[in-house]
């Protein structure tokens, strides 16, 4: 598909920048903080969001329609000090040299920071109050282990919302949620203990408003300086038109389609400068842009293909800025992914179809710039139009990986199982991959990665690792000493249900110092009910407040190698947990006619009652101790399959497993098949995927397959796609996604980075681009099973 030659360069921009860290937020912010010790800490955050709106050197770039970043390069990295230090003093001499999303960093910037910023942060950070509180059992299992892992929510800010623009930020803008607040403020008494609480969020409220609102006028400002020299009369019109626009928002609701795109990344923009956050969605788009398309198309101020650009130039800002984490958390979330997810299509809230021609527009952008952001997902439901389908089916066929393709019916079972009214979970979004989720929420849909396989190892291991000998799990009787397979099984789940609580006192800790340490005075304004309440996001005050998402990692390694136990030791009697338990010790070396008989043992992904019902058993398991638990605000905690990164390091650290994996290799994703070991055909790997109860897992489970790329080359193969996506989605499965690069393209790519810097892969519940992939991630998507029939 093409595109103008001004999003041609923009894209090539985006392509050929190596990411780089600004210290600015990290200066302005510090900053500020000295200057308000003492104030509550929401007008501390609050006053230091402003400062950094007024002082922030603001620079509109060549080329650019949407306008606006966090950093002062185009693709720029941010430090956020208040949230943690540590991790980027001990990292960032080696930002660039690391394996999985380096960045660049000056040695006059990592002088500045050492001297004039971290020394103010010391024990103050998120962090380190963690740290400094994390029970002794809990920590060898939660830090840094591979075994248990929320270090995203207690090194970074949460960020996983959508913000409300059809109800909030559209309908009042940022001027009308100032004046609200100050109203809000003139009403209650400091005299009155039970509002003390709600004046500082109220006076939190008034200068986020005022700062996002003071950072769009710099920028009409610099539009009408930049103005002044221009010659060219194109791009004097393009500076004409983002001063007028960024005068009128987001100050005021938009009254233009292309008002309403750089309201949307000014929102973007407040985020990422207020938290450097994950998972900061743009919802249903096609939904509340839409309105502001079809009056500029009737009344003759806009075109389709002028739309267009201004769709395509907001995926090239969304992609543009960079999530700055530590190694370890590039190792769950790789690829310079910010998990920004836009969802299209789907039904309206009365329960009829919604797609528009806003839908199509969003297909094509992907299609044709690219980008690894957003993170498209598309509602599939029994009324769809075919042409939708059909449109989705060829962006498939681009081997993008893009989109995410959901059942919509599920999504709604899912969010009213979370216990949401019928209309809004009508109007859910995908949050982050593939979490159902609604713009009125607070909620951490990401909070930890569990390892399912550990549980698995530690039963058959008396409760040590295998490839460190330390005691990680309960104490367990040897294995040889398992009577029965339902014993075995037993000990399983003790180990996973130990995991879990841990889990749980991780996430509860990391939220109440949440509430403590860094409110989300920005956020506030963009979700319902907290300026109402007069109550933080942080604090619960959105309309929803859903437990947080506790992800399995590796239900498809766990539920191989129980069968395998299952049918060689205790049915066949074959093996003894004692010899298998030697060849796991020698990685299965010099046990390969063992090894032979476990590859033989029916795998998850071929329709095969016998290992499918134990994944079964598994997941409704888990699902069933997760819900047990109850979360800072008395929410019941959510189970989920998905999959991001997280398979790569949580395998790194598990020894040899049952099902014939060796040591250290990856574990598989979400409710998708072991790589490599779905070979009957991805009809049969869908029907194993489908048994799972998806509807249960509010926190969303994930299906990847991959095609061979000739399958869908011919209308029948499209036709034959469309086909498997509905009968796999009237098994009740949630979320099925496709890579179709083929494994010589991306050979080319090992060898050659520099001539495929925009081929983009499905890493998990995401793509990016597969030259940003450390080599252990490439290879674990290349070793990825590709079928070759439909």
């Amino acid at each position: 598909m093409s595109i103008t030659p001004r999003i041609e360069r923009l894209r090539q921009n985006y392509i050929n920048t190596k990411p780089a860290i600004c210290i600015e937020r990290a200066r302005i912010y510090t900053e500020s903080h000295k200057r308000t010790e003492g104030q509550p800490v929401a007008i501390r955050r609050a006053r230091a969001f402003y400062d950094f709106c007024q002082e922030f050197a603001v620079e509109i770039f060549d080329d650019e329609l949407v306008v606006g970043t966090a950093g002062k390069f185009r693709r720029s990295g941010i430090l956020t000090p208040e949230f943690s230090w540590r991790w980027v003093d001990r990292e960032m001499d080696q930002f660039d040299k690391r394996s999985q999303d380096p960045y660049e960093m000056t040695d006059d910037q990592r002088a500045y920071v050492r001297e004039k910023i971290f020394p103010y942060w010391e024990n103050q950070s998120l962090e380190e109050h963690f740290l400094a509180q994390i029970p002794e059992e809990s920590r060898k299992l939660v830090i840094d282990s591979g075994i248990i892992d929320n270090d995203s929510k207690w090194r970074q800010a949460v960020g996983e919302i959508t913000p409300d623009y059809q109800d909030i930020l559209f309908k009042k803008g940022f001027a009308g949620i100032l004046e609200e607040a100050k109203e809000h403020l003139q009403s209650l008494d400091i005299a009155k203990p039970e509002d003390m609480d709600k004046i500082i969020f109220y006076r939190s409220q008034i200068l986020i408003s005022e700062g996002i609102i003071c950072l769009s006028k710099r920028y009409a400002q610099k539009a009408r300086t930049l103005l002044e020299d221009e010659v060219d009369s194109d791009r004097r019109r393009d500076l004409e038109t983002i001063a007028t626009v960024c005068e009128h928002v987001p100050a005021e609701p938009p009254t233009t389609f292309h008002e309403a795109v750089q309201f949307v990344w000014f929102t973007q923009l407040g985020g990422i400068i207020s938290e450097n956050p994950l998972a900061l969605n743009l919802g249903r788009f096609d939904q509340y842009m839409y309105p502001y398309y079809q009056e500029d198309i009737e009344n003759n101020r806009i075109s389709k293909e002028s739309a267009q650009e201004l769709v395509e130039a907001l995926w090239l800002k969304l992609s543009e800025w960079v999530w700055t984490i530590s190694a370890n958390t590039a190792g769950f979330f790789a690829g310079y992914n910010q998990f920004q997810n836009l969802t299209v299509g789907g039904k309206t809230r009365d329960g009829f179809d919604a797609t528009n021609d806003l839908s199509y527009i969003c297909l094509a952008a992907t299609e044709s710039v690219r980008t690894h952001q957003p993170g498209l997902s598309v509602r599939i439901h029994a009324d769809c139009p075919a042409q939708f389908l059909r449109a989705v089916t060829e962006l498939v066929r681009t081997g993008t990986g893009f989109p995410a393709i959901h059942n919509d019916q599920a999504g709604t079972q899912m969010l009213l199982q979370a216990g949401y009214e019928p209309e809004d979970a009508r109007d859910w979004n995908n949050c982050g991959c593939v979490v159902p989720h609604f713009r009125k929420t607070g909620e951490w849909t990401s909070a930890v990665n569990v390892n399912f396989s550990a549980a698995l190892e530690y039963a058959m291991n008396e409760g040590k690792s295998r490839m460190t000998g330390e005691q990680m799990g309960l104490a367990e009787v040897p294995s040889n000493r398992f009577a029965t397979y339902e014993q075995f099984q037993a000990a399983v789940i003790r180990q996973l249900d130990n995991l879990v609580r841990h889990s749980v006192i991780a996430s509860v800790l990391a939220q109440k110092l949440h509430t403590e340490i860094v409110p989300r005075p920005f956020l506030s304004a963009c979700v319902e009910d907290c300026l109402e309440r007069g109550v933080d996001l942080s604090r619960g005050g959105a309309h929803y407040n859903v437990g947080p998402v506790l992800t399995g990692i590796g239900l498809a390694v766990t539920a191989n190698s129980l069968a395998v136990v299952k049918k060689l030791v205790f049915e066949e009697k074959a093996t003894t947990m004692e010899e298998l338990n030697m060849a796991l010790d020698a990685n299965w070396q010099g046990y390969e006619a063992l090894r032979g008989k476990v590859k033989a043992v029916p795998k998850y992904g071929n329709d095969d009652n016998y290992v499918d019902e134990i994944a079964v058993y598994l997941s409704n398991t888990y699902y069933r101790t997760t819900r047990g638990y109850r979360d800072l605000f008395g929410s019941p905690f959510n189970s989920a399959f998905m999959g991001i990164s997280n398979y790569i390091p949580t395998g790194r650290v598990i020894g040899a497993t049952p099902c014939g994996r060796k040591a250290g290799e990856p574990l598989s994703e979400g409710v998708s098949p072991y790589a490599g070991s779905d070979i009957e055909s991805p009809l049969a790997a869908m029907r194993s995927s489908a048994k799972v109860n998806h509807d249960v897992h509010t926190g969303g489970t994930l299906m990847n397959l991959r095609l061979n790329e000739e399958l869908l080359k011919t209308d029948r193969g499209l036709n034959n796609l469309g086909a498997l996506i509905r009968s796999y989605f009237s098994l009740g499965a949630f979320h099925v996604q496709f890579n179709t690069v083929s494994n010589e393209t991306l050979r080319k790519a090992q060898k050659e980075p520099e001539m495929y810097r925009d081929l983009l892969v499905r890493v998990a519940g995401y793509s990016t681009q597969f030259v940003n992939l450390s080599p252990e991630m490439q290879e674990a998507i290349i070793v990825r099973n590709t079928h070759s029939n439909l």
